[in-house]
C-alpha cells in the first residue's frame, strides 16, 4: 500500500518546493473562491448569462498573449523575481475586487478589466513556477512533484467553487477578501525562495521580444516528442470535454438542475484528486508516452460512457433526480478524472524534463495556452454538436473521436510510443 501512497519525497527533501506547493495550494483555493464570485456579480448586475460568459474572453485572451510572451520573460530574467512581480500585480487586481465588491460596484466593465489584469499576470506567473520547479528537485523527482501540485489544484477546484458560493451569497467583498489572505501564502512562498536566473545560453537574444516567442514556437517543432503531449492533450479537451452539457445534464436528463450540475463537475475532481493519492507507482513509470496514451484512451471510452448514460435515459426532463443513473455517470467521469490525471502528470513531466531550462518559460507559456484554451473549445464544439443531435450522442461522438484522433497521432509519432523517461533523465537538460 505504501507504494501506491502519493510519494511525498519532493515535500521532505525540498524546503523551497514544499513551501511553493503549501502556498500555491492554498492561493488556488481562493482563486476559485473568486472565479464563482465574480461570475454569480457579473450576473447579479446584468441578469444575462451572455455577460457572465463575456468573462470568459476577457480572461482569455490575455492568458494567450501573456502566456506565449511572458514564457519568453521567464527565459531571460530571474524566474523568482518574475513570479514575484507577477504575483504581485495579481494580488493587487484581487484587493481591488475586494474593495470594489464591499463598495457594492454596478459597472460590469471594472470586472472585466480586473478579470483581464488577473488572467494576464497568471499567465506569466505559472511558466515561471513551472520553471522554477525543476531546478528545486531532481529530474527523478519530478512525476511525484506533478502529482503533488495537481492534488493541490484539483482539492481547490472541489472545494473552492461551493464555498465561494457561501460567501458571495453573505457578499461579493467577503469572498475577495478571503481570496486576498489565501493568495499571500503563494506570495510569502514565492518571496523566500533563492534567486533562479536562467542558465547560460549561446541561442538567447539580447533583448526579449516577438523574436524569443517565434524561437521558442521553433524549438517546439524540433521537438516531436514534447509537441505530442500538446496534441494528445488537444485530443482529450477539444473534442471529449463534457463539462458543457452538465447544466442540460441536470434538467433534460438526471433531474436536480443545478445541484445534479455540480455533483458532476465534482466526479471530475474526485476521480483526479484520487488518482493523485493513488500515484506513489508512478515515479517508476519508464514509458511514459505509453502511459499517456492509455490515459487518454481511458478519459475518451469514460466519456464514451457517460454520453451512453445519457442516451440511454433520454431527454425526458424528469421531475425527480434519478439517483441511479446519475450514481452511473458520476462512476463514469471520476474514471475520466483519474485518467486525465494520470495524464496530466506524465505530461508536465516530459515538458519539464526533456526540455534546455533556456526554452522551459517558453515551453510552459505555451502548455498554459493549450491547458486554458483546450477546454474551452471543447465547450464550443460539444455544445455545437449537442445542437444538432443532443447532449448524449454528442458526448459519445466526441469520446470516441478524441480516442481516434489519439490512436492516429500515436501511430503517426512512434517515437512518443517509445519515449525512455530513462534515458531522458540521465541527460542532463
Amino acid at each position: 500500500m505504501r507504494s501506491l501512497v502519493v510519494d511525498t519525497t519532493p515535500l521532505k527533501i525540498s524546503p523551497d518546493f514544499r513551501r511553493l506547493w503549501l502556498g500555491l495550494s492554498v492561493a488556488n483555493l481562493g482563486t476559485q473562491l473568486t472565479v464563482v464570485a465574480v461570475g454569480l456579480q457579473v450576473y447579479g448586475i446584468t441578469g444575462s448569462t451572455l455577460s457572465v460568459g463575456v468573462l470568459g474572453m476577457f480572461a482569455l485572451v490575455p492568458l494567450v498573449v501573456f502566456g506565449l510572451y511572458g514564457g519568453a520573460i521567464v527565459d531571460h530574467y530571474d524566474r523568482r523575481k518574475v513570479a514575484l512581480v507577477a504575483s504581485v500585480v495579481s494580488w493587487v487586481a484581487i484587493m481591488v475586487l475586494a474593495v470594489q465588491g464591499w463598495a457594492g460596484n454596478e459597472h460590469v466593465g471594472l470586472l472585466y478589466g480586473l478579470t483581464a489584469v488577473q488572467s494576464g499576470a497568471n499567465a506569466v506567473n505559472s511558466p515561471a513556477r513551472s520553471a522554477i520547479i525543476p531546478r528545486l528537485l531532481e529530474p527523478r523527482l519530478m512525476p511525484a512533484a506533478n502529482a503533488l501540485q495537481t492534488i493541490g489544484f484539483q482539492v481547490a477546484l472541489t472545494v473552492g467553487p461551493l464555498l465561494g458560493a457561501v460567501l458571495a451569497a453573505v457578499d461579493y467583498g467577503l469572498a475577495y477578501t478571503v481570496d486576498a489572505v489565501l493568495f499571500t501564502f503563494a506570495l510569502g512562498a514565492v518571496l523566500r525562495l533563492p534567486p533562479v536566473l536562467p542558465e547560460p545560453s549561446e541561442n538567447r537574444r539580447q533583448r526579449v521580444g516577438i523574436g524569443s516567442v517565434v524561437d521558442g514556437l521553433r524549438y517546439l517543432g524540433t521537438q516531436p516528442d514534447v509537441r505530442m503531449t500538446f496534441l494528445v492533450d488537444l485530443c482529450a479537451m477539444v473534442l471529449a470535454m463534457p463539462r458543457v452539457v452538465f447544466p442540460a445534464v441536470g434538467i433534460w436528463y438526471l433531474g436536480g438542475g443545478e445541484t445534479t450540475t455540480g455533483i458532476l463537475t465534482a466526479a471530475l475532481a474526485v476521480g483526479a484528486v484520487t488518482s493523485g493519492l493513488l500515484s506513489g507507482g508512478l515515479a517508476r513509470v519508464r514509458w511514459q508516452g505509453r502511459v499517456i496514451t492509455w490515459a487518454i484512451t481511458g478519459w475518451g471510452a469514460s466519456v464514451v460512457a457517460f454520453g451512453l448514460v445519457l442516451v440511454v435515459v433520454g431527454r425526458d426532463r424528469p421531475g425527480h433526480v434519478l439517483w441511479g443513473a446519475l450514481a452511473i455517470a458520476c462512476l463514469t467521469l471520476v474514471a475520466a478524472g483519474a485518467s486525465d490525471e494520470v495524464s496530466a502528470i506524465f505530461r508536465q513531466t516530459i515538458l519539464q524534463t526533456a526540455t534546455p531550462d533556456d526554452m522551459r518559460g517558453r515551453l510552459q507559456g505555451v502548455f498554459i495556452v493549450v491547458v486554458a484554451g483546450g477546454p474551452r473549445l471543447g465547450d464550443v464544439v460539444i455544445g455545437s454538436m449537442s445542437s444538432a443531435v443532443g447532449e448524449g450522442w454528442a458526448v459519445v461522438i466526441g469520446g470516441l473521436a478524441c480516442v481516434a484522433a489519439l490512436w492516429v497521432l500515436v501511430r503517426t509519432q512512434r517515437t512518443f510510443w517509445r519515449y525512455d523517461a530513462r534515458r531522458v533523465m540521465s541527460v542532463p537538460a
